[in-house]
């Protein structure tokens, strides 16, 4: 049975696994999409992550969003209560209601009620606000989401890619307003990318923030793929979109050998490695994992 961890400050349970939906659409397409849902939930992962904005390589600024919450509401109907479900708002969308994305009392009403839809729930189990808005005072985005709760519309609440020193702000406004604390924090973390750990890390820990990294396998590149003086591996994310992947250089290559090697003293495949690696760290209750296939999970999970 995959191992779960409690969510601070809540009566949820997750899996370390966290099935991320970035990819669906494009290059996952929806039944392979769905088929991925499925056998995630039969296994023990109960914790899925999406976003409004997320339509896998097909994405670009303004572009409508909503594929992988329109898949997975497809693939989670009639099993809505085996999941726990995150998604976000904040980043650009489409080009009618509120586009242009953003945290204001106004986006994030008109977001909530898109994604609800699109998953065909009622409410979601954790809303995310996506990244920073330079245009939206924190106490009207964190005042935004604190009705949402009220309403039932939301269960708790999160944030992806702050600042340390926005957190402390975000607590401080709860705090003085009565409002719901932040719950779960999911900020970029792999093996090769630590920055979050030397401030965000402990600013989550200090206040009983829960903390769910995104982005372990750095992209694909650690998942062993990657050698010197070789071509990219064919389906890497680095053949497939080169926007979304830096190319790699030697200085890249060789913190690559660096990390198989250390891979192979724990006896892992780099794939374990990655994933092990960060639940090893204090503080983490899920990692979100951006399968492409089944086989990449169980190897993961190693079964």
């Amino acid at each position: 049975m995959i191992e779960t961890r409690s969510i601070a400050d809540t009566d949820i349970e997750v899996s370390v696994v966290c099935l991320g939906t970035m990819t669906f659409g494009h290059p996952v397409g929806e039944a392979d999409a769905v088929r991925l849902v499925h056998w995630s939930i039969d296994h023990g992962i109960n914790f899925i992550d999406t976003a409004d904005m997320y339509e896998g390589y097909d994405r670009y600024t303004g572009s409508p969003g909503g594929v992988g919450e329109l898949i997975l509401g497809k693939a989670i109907r009639g099993r809505r209560e085996s999941v726990i479900l995150t998604t976000k708002v904040g980043n650009p969308i489409g080009r009618d209601g509120y586009a242009g994305g953003g945290l204001s009392v106004g986006h994030i009403q008109h977001q909530i009620d898109a994604s609800l839809q699109r998953l065909q729930t009622d409410y979601v189990d954790f809303y995310l606000l996506h990244r920073p808005d330079a245009d939206a005072p924190l106490a009207e985005s964190v005042g935004a989401v604190a009705a949402l709760i009220s309403e039932g519309k939301v269960r708790h609440w999160g944030f992806s890619n702050f600042e340390p020193d926005q957190i402390r702000e975000m607590i401080a406004l709860c705090a003085a307003r009565g409002w719901p604390r932040p719950v779960v924090s999911q900020p970029p973390y792999s093996w090769q990318n630590r920055h979050a750990a030397s401030e965000h890390f402990p600013v989550c820990r200090e206040h009983g923030i829960s903390i769910t990294p995104y982005r372990p396998l750095q992209g694909g590149l650690l998942t062993g793929k990657y050698r010197r003086e070789q071509p990219l591996p064919q389906g890497s994310r680095a053949e497939e979109n080169a926007d979304w992947l830096s190319q790699p250089d030697e200085v890249l290559y060789s913190g690559l050998e660096a990390f198989e090697q250390e891979a192979q003293a724990h006896a892992r495949t780099p794939l374990q490695h990655a994933f092990r690696w960060i639940l090893d760290q204090p503080g983490i209750s899920s990692v979100v994992v951006g399968a492409k296939r089944i086989e990449q999970v169980e190897e993961m999970l190693g079964i």
